[in-house]
């Protein structure tokens, strides 16, 4: 827990064997055995800072099956506090090694969100990269009201292992949350700007500076109004200041 916030420490040589030991089991005929559904986060900083407040956010984070975070911040925080070491993940390069995970079972995507053409570039991208892990259906994110539950039968019906959902979506990942109960007994991961890197419309930070958690930086250059998220930060900072002095 980071300041009542819980954190998964999931080493990246251990995640094929967590991944699998996760996913929904069959009983001896053969049938998928009805199970909650595996919501996977992927926790930056300014998400720990929402998640800390009540409300369908911080539900949706303490109900998920996976809570990994992606800031450096977070991973330095959590030392601060704990002494204890949290792997961090670059959210692509996360949603790589699971697509590889899921198709050495040979298992099956739903692809939700992002805008038609971007959409269909990712899928025939997905295929030509992992041939044998089966995209069974995709809807782009202007989901209209109407349309909704529409759209949350048909993904429960053809029950992919992952659910893949990007921006576009009304409420972004708090849709998983809304229709959690109706969804099947897959993953789940939303991830903003997924789609464009999979269509080559954006390019994900380089290995360098992602290591070196300087990300925020490029970001601030696309959308100057993140430089706002300095006053969070420093909000951050007093908050690990004071919880670790108080719990002296």
């Amino acid at each position: 827990m980071l300041l009542k916030v819980p954190l998964d420490i999931v080493p990246p040589e251990e995640l094929p064997d967590i991944i699998n030991s996760l996913l929904p089991s069959m009983d001896k005929t053969g049938t998928v055995m009805r199970n909650k559904g595996r919501n996977i986060v992927l926790l930056s900083l300014w998400d720990l800072l929402r998640a800390r407040r009540r409300g369908a956010y911080r539900n949706y984070v303490l109900g998920a099956a996976l809570v990994l975070p992606i800031s450096k911040s977070i991973v330095s925080g959590a030392r601060f506090m704990t002494g204890r070491k949290l792997a961090r993940y670059m959210p692509f390069n996360f949603v790589i090694s699971l697509l590889t995970i899921l198709e050495r079972r040979e298992d099956t995507v739903y692809l939700l969100g992002g805008k038609s053409s971007v959409l269909r570039k990712t899928e025939k991208n997905i295929n030509s990269t992992f041939p044998r892990l089966r995209i069974v259906g995709r809807f782009a994110g202007a989901i209209h009201k109407q349309e909704e539950p529409a759209i949350v039968e048909a993904i429960r019906k053809v029950s992919p292992s992952l659910l893949l959902a990007g921006k576009g979506i009304r409420g972004d990942e708090l849709w998983i949350a809304r229709n959690e109960n109706s969804l099947n007994s897959g993953f789940r991961l939303w991830c903003s700007d997924l789609f464009d890197v999979f269509a080559e419309k954006k390019r994900r930070p380089s290995e360098t500076i992602f290591v070196n958690g300087l990300e925020s930086i490029g970001y601030c250059f696309r959308n100057p109004l993140l430089l706002f998220r300095i006053f969070p930060y420093i909000q951050y900072k007093l908050l690990l200041f004071f919880h670790k002095v108080f719990s002296w």
